[in-house]
């Protein structure tokens, strides 16, 4: 399964109203996790699937790792791509990144990923998508997928930020430092030495569709770079690119690294029918 596989899926179905039929599975205590089933499912094939014990057995298939919301990704495809999903209530909301910045890319080195996401299978590096949704009234309004590294800068960009503020918060004087990989913790704060401060960046994002409104304003659309593109299989190109209901032309987007550059890339509209 890929991106060009899942947007199919998504173009084919009649309506996008997902809390309802979330809670006919019993897996859905609020709109947020009501989209992330609803990509896992896109990417799955298990859209319109109601049996949840088959829908788990062919998760299981689909996915090498299903994470938690404190944790990035959200998913990781069996020998493929990750994913990290968002929800927000208009298209002029920011995304919420709490402490973990932007990702260019998936790094299996990363402080901020679990154990387990480590090991779900041999990877050093995963091209990461942003799938972000705009929901209201159990309704998807709008969605959009692009890659890190069409959308977040470098790590080292957010690095040196990062490192910048660690260092001078550590610098202070009188103040008893411990180890951690937040921006720093103030240990022995009281005079019983029972009190710690926890120092955390909260990393936020401006959305996809403020980010690529020069490109064209859409409510459903992908951003893939052409390198990337051509990596996915010809039959799943030659599908969604005679689809109905789905457009697709190429464009130039920004570097994220450097703006006065851009980059090949093509441009994915559907569910316009």
């Amino acid at each position: 399964m890929n991106l060009l596989n899942a947007i199919i899926n998504i173009n084919n179905q009649k309506t996008l109203t997902v809390k309802d039929f979330y809670k006919s599975r019993n897996r859905v205590n609020n709109m947020g996790e009501a989209l992330e089933l609803f990509i896992y499912d896109a990417f799955a094939g298990t859209l319109d699937n109601t049996n949840a014990q088959q829908v788990n057995e062919i998760y299981s298939r689909t996915f090498s790792y299903l994470g938690n919301q404190n944790n990035p990704p959200d998913a990781i495809i069996k020998n493929g791509d990750a994913l990290e999903i968002k929800k927000i209530e208009s298209k002029g909301s920011s995304l919420a990144l709490n402490s973990s910045y932007p990702k260019h890319k998936l790094y299996s080195s990363s402080p901020m990923i679990t154990k387990a996401c480590k090991n779900c299978e041999q990877w050093i590096e995963k091209d990461i998508i942003y799938s972000v949704g705009v929901v209201n009234d159990n309704q998807i309004k709008s969605l959009a997928f692009v890659y890190g590294e069409d959308y977040a800068a470098s790590p080292e960009i957010y690095e040196r930020i990062k490192n910048t503020i660690k260092t001078g918060i550590e610098s202070i004087a009188d103040v008893e430092f411990g180890e951690t990989n937040e921006l720093g913790r103030v240990n022995r704060v009281d005079p019983l030495g029972i009190t710690y401060l926890r120092i955390r960046g909260m990393w936020g994002i401006e959305n996809p569709f403020t980010v690529f409104k020069y490109i064209k304003e859409a409510p459903f659309f992908a951003i893939i770079n052409s390198e990337k593109y051509y990596t996915f299989p010809l039959n799943s190109r030659n599908i969604v690119e005679n689809c109905n209901g789905i457009r697709i032309k190429s464009c130039k987007i920004k570097n994220p690294d450097n703006p006065a550059l851009t980059k090949d890339a093509v441009l994915i509209t559907f569910r316009e029918k």
